[in-house]
């Protein structure tokens, strides 16, 4: 079975991925205004993994575009210093920002299914806390 190659500009292209940078990160994702869900894909050229995300996201395109996230894309192989800031033993990471705080992160592609359930678990709105209500 041969390897699928991918265009990468039209495939970022697709989802209307951002590509993102050490030098600009916190100025795109984390201080931009706004409170949509921004999903950052952390992936490497080449690599296998991020390889199979990407195809089951182009089979998947509408259930993903669904999700209406704002999408952002970094090559941490290219900018390690991205990768390094966030810790990253392997890819494709998927780093999830709201309104300037981090709301959680996702490694490896767990699949459809599961990536959708948390995506939606971050947009219920957080349980009321009634401790010490009377």
């Amino acid at each position: 079975m041969s390897a699928t190659h991918f265009d990468p500009a039209s495939f970022f292209e697709a989802f209307g991925m951002r590509h993102v940078d050490s030098a600009g990160f916190d100025a795109a994702v984390v201080q931009a205004p706004g409170d949509d869900l921004r999903c950052v894909f952390l992936w490497g050229q080449d690599c296998y993994n991020c390889n199979i995300f990407k195809q089951t996201a182009l089979l998947h395109r509408d259930a993903l575009l669904e999700l209406d996230l704002s999408w952002f894309e970094a090559d941490v192989y290219a900018d390690e210093p991205l990768g390094r800031r966030f810790s990253l033993h392997g890819v494709p990471t998927f780093v999830l920002y709201r309104a300037g705080k981090r709301l959680g992160r996702i490694t490896g592609w767990p699949g459809l299914p599961q990536f959708t359930a948390a995506i939606r678990r971050l947009r219920e709105p957080p349980p009321e806390n009634s401790a010490g209500t009377s």
